[in-house]
């Protein structure tokens, strides 16, 4: 009986492993998650931007009120459209948006997304020095904090983290021309490029990036003057940013160095800088990552005091420029294209982050 039942039994088919289809399914399931949520922040910021402008009245009045007859400034608004009920411009605008017109800067008659094309590869030039700044001061000096904790280089290092978030970018900005160019004569004082470089580069056309473009026109003395122009703006940005890796490394290298895996290297007579650059390194990286996002929006905040100090034209100067000339319209257009720059940017940085570490998806 026994063998009858044995040999008619069904062999049961292979069981899928749960962990494969749970963890595929989690990373989907979080992308979307994390796509829908772009959504409703950059809606979110732009329609605070949006009603905190419409506060100070019509952009035509706030721009050219005083400097036109009312006659003509009545005209004016009229056209624009700014004579109707706010909420009926308001979804006017965000039918704009999500066709990239972001509409016609008042001082200058120019489109803003033009504005945002010429200047905005300058600004993502700068925000690119400032990034390899932060990585490269930063992290080494996190790891020596940890190696060297509760010392006195620890304690050094902690307070400068602390100074170079807590300067004003402005302040260590014009300390900076003064020591170095004024004082020393090493770098540049202001802009991009000398005129000579900068003429050739914008005759030539290219990508608006000065760095791709002089590399691209094969002349070392033009990649050369635009990178000695980049070092005190990409010293005095990045140095903010730098403070924070600093810390957030030194906190995320101490923390693992509890780990079971640690204390066994360490008890095989391992040093506490092999074991910062071998064992705590890579796990301290992972919060880094996440943070990114956020730095990217604090570097394009501290563009704006940046780009001015410098005489960098990029996005940050010319907001600082249409905010002078109360051109509501540009700033407008300016700060939605921020706000839809940085949601992207920590869209890819979480998704990221849950690439490398699957303990973010639950």
């Amino acid at each position: 009986m026994t063998g009858d039942v044995a040999s008619t039994s069904v062999e049961s088919p292979p069981a899928l492993d749960p962990t494969k289809t749970r963890s595929h399914g989690s990373f989907g399931r979080y992308v979307a998650i994390r796509f829908l949520l772009m959504v409703p922040t950059v809606l979110i910021l732009v329609t605070l931007v949006f009603f905190l402008i419409r506060l100070t009245g019509d952009p035509i009045t706030a721009a050219l009120g005083g400097r036109l007859p009312a006659d003509q400034l009545a005209e004016r608004i009229a056209e624009a459209g700014y004579d109707r009920p706010v909420l009926v411009q308001y979804f006017e605008y965000l039918a704009q948006i999500f066709t990239f017109d972001f509409g016609t800067t008042i001082t200058d008659n120019r489109p803003v997304a033009e504005v945002l094309l010429t200047y905005g590869g300058a600004t993502a030039e700068l925000v690119f020095y400032s990034l390899i700044v932060a990585f490269i001061l930063g992290i080494p000096l996190g790891m020596v904090a940890a190696a060297l904790r509760d010392r006195w280089p620890d304690a050094i290092l902690r307070v400068s983290a602390i100074l170079f978030y807590a300067t004003p970018v402005f302040f260590s900005g014009l300390v900076a021309k003064l020591v170095f160019s004024v004082w020393l004569g090493i770098f540049p004082v202001s802009g991009r490029a000398s005129v000579r470089t900068e003429i050739a580069l914008t005759r030539e056309g290219g990508t608006g990036i000065y760095l791709i473009d002089a590399i691209a026109s094969g002349n070392p003395a033009y990649v050369q003057d635009v990178l000695m122009h980049a070092v005190l703006p990409a010293m005095t940005l990045g140095l903010l940013t730098a403070g924070i890796f600093l810390r957030l490394v030194r906190t995320n290298v101490i923390g693992t160095y509890n780990m079971p895996y640690v204390d066994a290297a360490r008890s095989r007579g391992v040093s506490e800088f092999r074991l910062v650059r071998k064992h705590a390194y890579r796990p301290a990286l992972i919060p880094i990552i996440t943070v990114i996002g956020l730095q990217i929006a604090l570097l394009l905040g501290g563009a704006v005091l940046t780009e001015t100090t410098f005489e960098w034209q990029g996005l940050g100067f010319q907001l600082a420029k249409y905010l002078s000339a109360r051109d509501f319209v540009a700033v407008q257009g300016i700060v939605a294209m921020i706000a839809i720059i940085v949601a992207l940017t920590n869209f890819v940085v979480d998704i990221i982050a849950a690439f490398i570490d699957p303990r973010v998806r639950y």
